[in-house]
């Protein structure tokens, strides 16, 4: 779905083979798919589409398991790029599979890496990162779930909200406060089962474009010291590093919304007739497409400008990652909106792929990072 023509400079030979056989996955696998249009059919799906991605091998390309080797970003983007363009859930299970993991492989024992990463590659066991709470968005600062060392385990005790995954996940990368310091010092990531006695799932949290996303409660939920994941009081660091990793990825999943909205409105306007000539005739109509075009390709630039530093070996693209994600969710938003505006009563149909994206794409401007708080990422960046 990817334009490798645009992002020929950016891309390795490898990149070009993947993209070809990620198109075919897309088409045979994950297209004839039904639609998942409830919370309840969400969660069904939820799983086998896990198994297909881990089967496909494309969740090890974030979870390489060398020793010091790092993920493909680039190869991460290109996934999720197409994913998006063929179903926002089926980008949705393939991004919390990495999101969820990436704090065991960068902070986990080796005795934990061996355990889980292993499954949550092979897609057998679903992963979530459980950060969220309803006064800690944006500001992780305000977290207020706690964990307490008893001898040789940590006891949590919290709540967490807005939690993709939740109920579905078989494992949760869980912050929680374990000191005193102030803001984000203090804070600590844990890794607690979804058997864990004393977690449970307290409900889902249903969204206009359905995927498993609900709260978590924690009462007195007894873990093993060992499931500490890095170092007591620098979760916030291993957090961070998380999203700093992946971020670029929310902006080509951004780009394989646009991409497929472009598409949509491409082919109605050139079917449609109007006053007695195709839709695709009025000079209007050619501006609203020529603009959608140019800010798609401006993001999918700046989305692998970002991977591709990371895949270099830079060490933070902190920056990149921001100015990535900040235009890229901007611009698809107001790509989707365009499509819609174009296809006219067409484009509102519940049933229609230009209406489940519009539904689908709000929430990007806001998980990892609200794009006003990326604005600040930058901003700070270059006055530092």
């Amino acid at each position: 779905m990817a334009d490798l023509e645009l992002l020929e400079p950016f891309l390795e030979p490898r990149h070009f083979e993947l993209a070809a056989a990620l198109d075919r996955f897309a088409a045979e696998s994950i297209a004839p798919l039904p639609h998942a249009a409830t919370d309840d059919a969400a969660r069904a799906q939820a799983p086998e589409l896990l198994a297909l991605l881990g089967a496909a091998g494309y969740v090890r390309l974030a979870l390489p398991e060398g020793e010091g080797e790092l993920p493909d970003l680039r190869a991460c983007c290109l996934v999720r790029e197409t994913l998006a363009a063929a179903s926002p859930l089926a980008d949705s299970i393939f991004a919390l599979q990495c999101l969820g993991s990436q704090p065991i492989l960068l902070g986990g024992s080796p005795e934990l890496r061996r355990k889980f990463l292993p499954e949550a590659i092979a897609g057998r066991r679903m992963a979530a990162f459980a950060m969220t709470e309803p006064e800690a968005g944006s500001d992780v600062a305000n977290l207020e779930t706690r964990a307490r060392r008893d001898g040789g385990d940590w006891v949590i005790d919290g709540h967490k909200w807005l939690i993709t995954n939740a109920g579905a996940a078989d494992f949760y990368c869980v912050f929680a406060r374990t000191g005193e310091a102030p803001g984000s010092r203090g804070i600590s990531c844990f890794l607690v089962e979804a058997d864990n006695p004393g977690f449970r799932f307290a409900g889902a949290q249903v969204l206009s474009e359905p995927h498993p996303l609900g709260e978590l409660r924690f009462e007195n939920c007894r873990v093993p010291a060992g499931n500490l994941l890095g170092q007591e009081g620098q979760g916030f660091k291993l957090g961070m590093a998380t999203l700093d990793r992946l971020r670029p990825t929310v902006a080509a999943a951004a780009c394989g919304f646009a991409a497929r909205a472009l598409e949509e409105a491409l082919a109605h306007a050139k079917r449609r007739r109007l006053f007695g000539q195709p839709l695709a005739a009025q000079p209007i109509l050619q501006q609203m497409l020529a603009k959608m075009a140019t800010e798609l390709d401006a993001s999918r630039l700046l989305t692998w400008r970002a991977a591709r530093a990371a895949d270099r070996g830079k060490a933070r693209i902190t920056r990149e990652a921001a100015t990535a994600k900040s235009y890229a969710t901007e611009a698809a938003q107001r790509i989707v909106d365009q499509a819609v505006q174009i296809l006219g009563g067409r484009g509102c149909l519940a049933d229609h792929p230009v209406d489940r994206l519009y539904r689908a794409v709000r929430a990007l401007r806001i998980y990892e990072g609200a794009t006003e708080v990326q604005q600040l990422v930058i901003a700070r960046q270059l006055l530092a």
